[in-house]
């Protein structure tokens, strides 16, 4: 949706580093649009796209190897500020008359950096502080048009900036919390050296947003497939703003929805934004449909099978559709390759949505697609979506369906329903649940002996899962009070009928998945 020439922003060319998507959020955090490009788009294309300035990333790559990547040497001639980090350093000092060879002494975690010049780049960071080192080769030798400004005891040159121009080279990283004066290093990059002013505002982004859309859409209609989740909220509630009767939004009820789901979504888009609500009761559809299945691929499989033909019967009750509107965000669009003038877009479609576009014969919206999942809730809360729902924990596609292991049946969905809304319940009332990312109980497939009363029980195992993280790709389990846990577990086992044991899932990601299926 970001189209304007005049748009303040940063290009990221994204060297392979697990950091990109980290680099582009800090930056981001300074109010300063910030896109992930490829590492060899050309001179001639950047300076189209208009940027105020360049940041060469990290990467897993020695720059001495053959094929190693490498961007467009005419870059330099554009007189753009750059800022290389890491890999991005190397690149930028081999470039310009430098080499760079496997270190003496490999650095991997915290190191102590001594500043020569505290100005500039370094202006306000204290001559002595913390950096995050993660390489293994470094800049040997720099040509006479570089200027020292940091080490290290094992890296000589662990920050430098040519003579002339606008360029400048970091060994360790500022875009991870490990380094503390990282945030400050790159506000002074953004604002001293490229100049931003920092417009990059959620308010503004609405307005721009809003007319683009009203001009892209004319008077046509658009359809929104609803999920009760933040993205599809937003999505929508975002199109109510720009079109209102316009979009139709289809909520299909699958029977595999959390406790209230529906008459959330009801009281939200019906009562508050007085939207033209689609809600389509399926869920004996579904049910029969994973009928006997217990494998999690096989399950997704046919819950989609079903929901696209659930959404095209109601498609059919809708005049004058062009569009279809997706909640993609800007992490798919870089998972998927999508970035600007990256390899052909292979955009992840909606989980709700599947292969809609191409079979209904729509066109694809996807406001939301510059935008990372912090910024999604800020525009929520923007356009008037109540907290309760801006902050609540992502939500599987396929629903309940993989989070019930084995097969699923509405007796098996009921238990895992009342299990799950015990622990959000007792999340919320103890504050723990916004300090989480993502908490949901699994019906586990097996059973356990137990007692209650004089009586020996053989029930069912709830497992509880908690995990914080920010970007979903890594994940740590929640270390959750062991009062809070055992309230949690007397309830489940108290409350909920066909239940005796609760376990608590202490997994990271890696090695495990956020989800069981």
């Amino acid at each position: 949706m970001i189209t304007t020439r005049d748009t303040e922003r940063i290009l990221i060319l994204d060297f392979g580093s697990q950091y990109a998507q980290l680099i582009a959020r800090r930056v981001r955090e300074h109010n300063v649009l910030s896109q992930i490009v490829r590492h060899d788009l050309s001179a001639q294309r950047i300076a189209e796209l208009n940027p105020r300035g360049l940041i060469l990333s990290g990467g897993p790559s020695s720059v001495y190897d053959p094929g190693a990547p490498r961007c467009d040497p005419e870059l330099f001639q554009l007189n753009l500020p750059i800022l290389g980090i890491c890999y991005g350093m190397q690149i930028v000092c081999q470039a310009l008359g430098g080499e760079v060879k496997p270190a003496k002494s490999r650095e991997f975690g915290r190191a102590v950096c001594r500043v020569h010049r505290p100005e500039g780049l370094f202006a306000g960071v204290p001559t002595e502080t913390v950096v995050w080192m993660s390489h293994g080769d470094q800049v040997q030798t720099v040509s006479d048009e570089f200027l020292p400004l940091a080490e290290t005891d094992t890296c000589p040159l662990a920050a430098v900036q040519h003579r002339h121009r606008p360029v400048y080279g970091l060994q360790f990283h500022p875009e991870v919390s490990h380094t503390p004066q990282g945030a400050k290093i790159l506000r002074n990059f953004l604002y001293d050296i490229c100049g931003c002013t920092g417009t990059w505002q959620i308010g503004s982004f609405l307005h721009d947003t809003v007319e683009q859309l009203r001009r892209k859409i004319g008077s046509h209609r658009v359809i929104c497939g609803l999920s009760g989740g933040v993205d599809s909220s937003v999505t929508a509630a975002l199109l109510v703003r720009a079109i209102g009767p316009q979009v139709a939004c289809i909520f299909v009820d699958n029977g595999l929805l959390r406790e209230g789901e529906v008459e959330s979504v009801r009281r939200t888009f019906e009562g508050a934004f007085r939207a033209d609500l689609h809600v389509v009761s399926a869920g004996e559809r579904f049910l029969e449909a994973l009928r006997g299945v217990t494998d999690p691929q096989e399950k997704r499989r046919r819950i989609g099978h079903v929901f696209i033909e659930v959404f095209e019967d109601e498609k059919k009750r809708i005049d004058n559709v062009k569009y279809l509107a997706q909640g993609t965000l800007y992490p798919d669009v870089i998972e998927s390759g999508g970035t600007v003038d990256g390899p052909a877009a292979n955009i992840k479609l909606h989980h709700n949505v599947g292969g809609l576009p191409q079979k209904m014969g729509l066109e694809l919206i996807e406001p939301l697609r510059d935008l990372f999942k912090d910024e999604v809730r800020r525009l929520g809360l923007e356009l008037g979506l109540p907290e309760s729902l801006v902050y609540r924990h992502p939500f599987p596609g396929p629903g309940l369906a993989v989070r019930c292991l084995g097969e699923v049946r509405e007796e098996r969905l009921r238990v895992l329903r009342q299990a799950d809304t015990i622990l959000l319940d007792e999340l919320k009332k103890s504050g723990w649940y916004r300090q989480t990312s993502q908490a949901f109980a699994v019906l586990l497939p097996v059973q356990s002996v137990g007692v209650m009363g004089d009586g020996r029980t053989y029930e069912s195992v709830v497992a509880i899962r908690s995990v914080s993280t920010e970007d979903y790709m890594t994940a740590d389990w929640s270390h959750l009070p062991y009062d809070l846990l055992a309230k949690i577990s007397t309830r489940i086992i108290n409350e909920v009928k066909g239940v005796n044991r609760v376990v608590y899932d202490i997994s990271s990601k890696p090695p495990a998945t956020i989800e069981w299926e």
